[in-house]
């Protein structure tokens, strides 16, 4: 059932109440005012009539009292909402008022005659030689009343329907924006983001076409980042596959070059360290080159794919990194703090956590100034999300002056976060330190 059929609907249930209650009050109104005609009516004729018995008992010489009042009768004729009989002594009718003749063409029904007729009233007296009967009739009213409610009936009628057709119009007219309202729902169900709605005359209509609108932007921006974040992690995921093949070629070309140019330096040095210390000299030099060379390519490689990672997993591969930054950085406490299950993450998420944590720890190195980093990883299996923070004792910074689009480092992090659909935040305060949150859903 549509809504412009239930508002007209509505009206006109509410149209049809309210000539039912005009209607009772118009047919009590009639009623009462026909009673009380009535009663007054009869009570006029009834005294009038009781002043001609009187008069014609004071006054013998008029002659009997059933025939001056038969006289009289005769001479008055019809008397209005009274019903005259007079009987002689054998109770024979010897007058009758004859009955009223006005509106005598209109013939009211049943219904409203039984709504609005009052009570009969029947006034009995007895004279000499005879019986007058005085009945109240309420026949000519009752006419005269449906009359006037016929017409105002007809009126009510024509009324009721102008009423409800220039409700339908009204309404077909108001509620048109809502087929469009509709088709632009459907569409942006449908997948057409680029649906929108133009301005509508009604203030009500007009803030829904712009809150749609509006809604329908921030989906398209939505999924515009959400394919930017699934992009990104192709991106992403091709970048590691090329620092792991890259590490690979490193360790295994690089690495078969150098430990053959460090085999035959040591193999000079063997030789001629007796007889050519110069040479020996030169080649140890190599040797030492070589190592340089090694130990050098063995620190590209972990920071292009570390090894631990496929072989040992996520926990171990971090317990190494840190160890290896706290002998290069001997000034500085690093603290690792593991805990949950964090081995079955999945390779997607190892490469991802280390990554946030690698980049993060190089900010902190590069920019903090602090004494201490300390890293946290809680998988909490009850909430199934992967909880992780890296905390520094450093210089800190204001975040509300930080344009953090501008620092790759965060924006970095922040899309690996939010590409997991994780939440990413920020708590740093000048000469306190820094504290990077993130929580990612591990379902």
């Amino acid at each position: 059932m549509s809504l412009k059929f239930r508002l007209n609907l509505l009206i006109t249930l509410l149209s049809i109440a309210f000539i039912l209650v005009v209607g009772s009050i118009l047919v009590r109104d009639t009623r009462d005012s026909i009673r009380e005609r009535v009663e007054a009516a009869s009570r006029v004729t009834v005294q009038l009539l009781d002043t001609v018995i009187v008069s014609s008992a004071l006054n013998p010489e008029y002659g009997p009292t059933h025939k001056v009042l038969e006289n009289f009768l005769q001479s008055l004729g019809y008397v209005r909402s009274s019903h005259i009989v007079l009987k002689d002594m054998r109770n024979d009718v010897i007058y009758e008022s004859p009955e009223s003749t006005y509106k005598n063409n209109i013939e009211p029904p049943d219904w409203f005659v039984n709504l609005v007729e009052p009570k009969a009233e029947t006034v009995e007296r007895k004279i000499r030689y005879g019986t007058l009967i005085v009945t109240s009739s309420a026949a000519g009213s009752i006419r005269e009343a449906w009359s006037g409610f016929r017409q105002l009936m007809w009126v009510g009628l024509g009324f009721f329907v102008l009423l409800n057709v220039l409700v339908y119009a009204l309404l077909r007219h108001s509620l048109r924006p809502i087929g469009h309202i509709l088709k632009s729902i459907n569409k942006i169900e449908k997948g057409d983001l680029n649906t929108r709605l133009p301005a509508f005359k009604l203030p009500e209509f007009d803030r829904i076409g712009h809150s749609l609108n509006r809604m329908a932007e921030s989906l398209s921006a939505e999924r515009q980042l959400e394919e930017n974040r699934q992009l990104t992690q192709i991106i992403q995921s091709h970048i590691e596959d090329e620092r792991r093949s890259l590490a690979r070629e490193l360790h295994d070309e690089l690495g078969q070059y150098v430990t053959a140019i460090k085999t035959f330096a040591v193999a000079i040095v063997n030789k001629t360290k007796e007889k050519s210390p110069d040479i020996a000299s030169n080649a140890q030099t190599i040797v030492g080159a070589a190592n340089q060379i090694y130990d050098g390519m063995h620190d590209i490689i972990r920071k292009l794919r570390p090894g631990a990672l496929d072989n040992l997993g996520l926990s171990e591969t971090l317990r190494d990194a840190i160890n290896h930054l706290q002998k290069q950085h001997p000034a500085i406490m690093f603290t690792l703090n593991l805990q949950g299950e964090l081995d079955l993450l999945g390779e997607t998420m190892n490469i991802n956590i280390y990554r946030i944590v690698q980049e993060a720890i190089n900010n902190a190195l590069k920019h903090a100034k602090a004494s201490k980093i300390e890293v946290t990883l809680n998988h909490h299996q009850v909430n199934h999300s992967l909880y992780l923070s890296i905390m520094d004792n450093g210089v800190g910074m204001n975040i509300d002056h930080v344009d953090q689009s501008q620092h790759f480092g965060l924006l970095g992090i922040r899309e690996r976060v939010q590409g997991f659909h994780g939440s990413f935040n920020v708590v740093s305060e000048t000469k306190v330190g820094t504290v990077i949150e993130i929580t990612i859903p591990t379902v």
